[in-house]
């Protein structure tokens, strides 16, 4: 007997993914919405989805939210011995991101929605399990970032408001985040920086920041110092994007500002 694939859309709390989620709501009625929750989110990722679940009128799967009885990234940071995550050991994302949603969908074919733009050259998360069948309906449908952009206008709901100091969803001590963006945790929220600060173990090289502690960021001068190298880095973007042709600028060969680094999974 054929079993029925079920769709499935993971929403990070970003705009790409929250624009899929849009764009699929009356093309396909039994589209399942999850979000793998670390625990450690934004309030403003929170508030956000709230407000995506009112508009699709439809509840959102919290994966590993402490309501679902799941287990958080302090969980996890006891099992490794209190090692921070990093680029080199992605231990939050395998953990509280792919575990989690491999062990929801268990072994039933699935469609998995992914939002990558046309004119973006990469594929996202696509799972190893044999069952999981990637689906890209921006790239298929020609949808580029200003499609993105208008259907989130369109639609009322707008961007998540942490897109007004921060370039990416993830939690909120996220490793992938440029330094102006934990300033921004820091004068945005921070509660939220002081309990990112009490992770780190400086002495024995466990920081957020390669090379500089929290404690160090935060501090005046070193705050002034990194909002001019972020000035400086915004005309130098700008200046570059002017140089281009239409052909460089929408070809997905160039890299944008917010996107140029992180786990997939997390911040589409």
């Amino acid at each position: 007997m054929t079993q029925e694939i079920r769709h499935i859309l993971s929403l990070s709390g970003g705009k790409d993914s929250t624009a899929l989620a849009i764009y699929l709501k009356d093309r396909i009625p039994d589209l399942e919405y999850v979000f793998c929750d670390t625990q450690k989110e934004l309030p403003e990722t929170y508030e956000y989805l709230s407000r995506i679940e009112a508009h699709l009128n439809k509840k959102i799967v919290r994966l590993c939210s402490e309501e679902e009885g799941g287990r958080g990234f302090d969980h996890f940071m006891a099992i490794y011995r209190n090692y921070l995550p990093s680029p080199q050991m992605r231990w939050c994302t395998r953990e509280m991101k792919i575990k989690p949603f491999e062990n929801y969908i268990g072994d039933s074919p699935v469609h998995m929605y992914i939002g990558i733009r046309a004119d973006e050259n990469r594929e996202g998360y696509i799972s190893s399990k044999t069952n999981i069948t990637p689906r890209y309906p921006f790239k298929e449908d020609g949808i580029t970032k200003e499609g993105v952009f208008r259907i989130l206008k369109e639609s009322g709901l707008g961007f998540p408001t942490y897109y007004d100091w921060r370039t990416r969803s993830g939690c909120y001590f996220c490793f992938y985040q440029r330094k102006v963006e934990w300033v921004g945790l820091l004068e945005n929220h921070p509660e939220l920086f002081k309990k990112a600060m009490a992770y780190e173990k400086p002495s024995e090289g466990y920081t957020w920041i390669q090379g500089e502690s929290l404690e160090e960021l935060s501090r005046p001068d070193r705050v002034s110092k990194i909002k001019m190298e972020n000035v400086k880095r915004l005309e130098r973007e700008k200046a570059q994007r002017k140089n281009k042709t239409l052909a460089e600028l929408f070809s997905g060969e160039v890299s944008e500002p917010d996107e140029d680094a992180g786990c997939n999974i997390c911040h589409l």
